[in-house]
């Protein structure tokens, strides 16, 4: 079976031009991996935040990670091993999601706080 995890691809600006990009549609099979990039731009001392979100329903907080954390802080039923995050830089996140099943297929949005600009940010 193959089934769709997708960002839509989208940038939120705020007053000081800071912009999240992420990564496009990705497919994946059943039971493999997927690893969805969030970048941050400017931002470099906020979390990064996941949501999940489905075609019928409200978006759902996956979790919350920070570069300087050990692990993520998660939402109302989602956990490891199911969802991780790993960073590469202080602005660059990604969200994994293991053994894909057909419910993890949805939209999932990376969210964060600038504080320069007192704005919430989201992609």
């Amino acid at each position: 079976d193959v089934l769709s995890v997708c960002c839509m691809r989208w940038a939120g600006l705020s007053l000081y031009a800071t912009v999240v990009t992420q990564s496009p549609l990705i497919t994946v099979s059943k039971g493999e991996t997927a690893k969805l990039d969030c970048n941050l731009g400017t931002v470099t001392e906020s979390s990064a935040k996941w949501y999940k979100q489905t075609p019928a329903g409200a978006p759902q907080y996956v979790l919350r990670f920070y570069h300087e954390w050990s692990s993520a802080q998660y939402g109302s039923g989602f956990s490891a091993p199911k969802f991780t995050s790993t960073h590469s830089s202080k602005s660059d996140y990604s969200l994994i999601i293991n053994n894909v099943d057909v419910d993890d297929s949805a939209v999932y949005y990376c969210h964060t706080w600038d504080s320069s600009a007192s704005e919430e940010v989201s992609q």
